[in-house]
């Protein structure tokens, strides 16, 4: 049997009324010659999943985190092109046919990488919005710390469909980090590989009530801070990006109750760049003064 052009992997943990549907949404491709690798990340309660010859399923005894379930599926791929599903999102049908036209357009060096548009549904698939991604990172810059153009958005990592090599000899995904793993796996991956973007939605980013490691606050504090750590460097190569990054972080953890992760981060950032984090923090009351 010929290996396929391109694996999904698909790390899983304890979703098993979710997985499902993000398992069909990848064996639904328009483009068949695929193979679905779903590593189950020592669940204890298992999926019932479609009986396809193009799907595998390793189960993993111990936990190794999200991280570890996509390292253990990067090596057991086949493909020479892989990309990455949550188990709670799903592939639109073109999701892979288009990444795939795109690299084989693309006019870079290798190597190349691709990512694509997301659209955030609800619990109900309703749509909230959409987030395109910028048109090309070339290699040799770090992804979100670069300057972005109007209307896009760093947001649409999941998307990425890259070569598995790539992957292998970057180390693969870093276990020691919970949260912010596409955060930390891009800013190593620019560097080596060039990223272009597809102005069309091909995943679909499922929000709903359930835990989400992104979502547990004391898990995005850690993790920023060691994302920080580890790129020191690069955040201080672009002040006005690490501004961002901080004033972001900021934000989202005054929305989930983190009065005092806010106030510290709101002064850091104005620390780092204080026209750019002043304009932020000014941009409500423009709004008001306009409406």
């Amino acid at each position: 049997m010929n290996s396929p052009t391109l694996s999904v992997i698909i790390p899983t943990h304890n979703r098993p009324h979710l997985l499902p549907l993000a398992v069909q949404s990848a064996l639904d491709q328009t483009f068949e010659d695929l193979e679905v690798i779903v590593v189950d990340d020592a669940s204890t309660e298992l999926a019932v999943l479609p009986n396809d010859p193009r799907l595998r399923v390793i189960r993993l005894s111990m936990s190794r985190g999200g991280a570890g379930a996509r390292n253990v599926g990067t090596e057991a791929a086949q493909g020479r092109w892989i990309t990455y599903l949550d188990d709670d999102d799903r592939l639109l049908p073109h999701m892979v046919a288009t990444s795939l036209a795109a690299l084989d357009q693309a006019t870079l060096p290798p190597p190349v990488a691709v990512i694509s548009g997301i659209e955030v549904i609800n619990a109900q698939g309703q749509p909230l919005h959409q987030r395109f991604p910028p048109p090309i990172r070339p290699r040799g810059c770090y992804f979100a710390l670069e300057e972005l153009e109007a209307g896009k958005s760093y947001n649409t990592k999941q998307t990425l469909v890259v070569e598995r090599e790539v992957i292998l000899q970057m180390g693969g995904w870093d276990e020691t980090f919970r949260s912010r793993v596409h955060s930390e796996l891009f800013l190593r991956l620019n560097p080596v590989c060039s990223i272009v973007g597809v102005p069309v939605i091909t995943y679909q980013l499922y929000k709903h009530g359930e835990i989400q490691v992104s979502r547990n606050p004391a898990l995005r504090q850690h993790s920023f801070e060691q994302l920080i750590q580890k790129h020191r460097a690069a955040f201080e190569a672009h002040p006005k990006m690490f501004a961002k990054f901080v004033y972001d972080h900021a934000q989202t953890s005054y929305e989930q109750g983190q009065i005092k992760a806010a106030i510290v981060n709101w002064l850091r950032a104005m620390k780092l760049s204080p026209q750019y984090t002043f304009s932020q923090m000014i941009q409500p009351f423009r709004k008001r003064l306009h409406r």
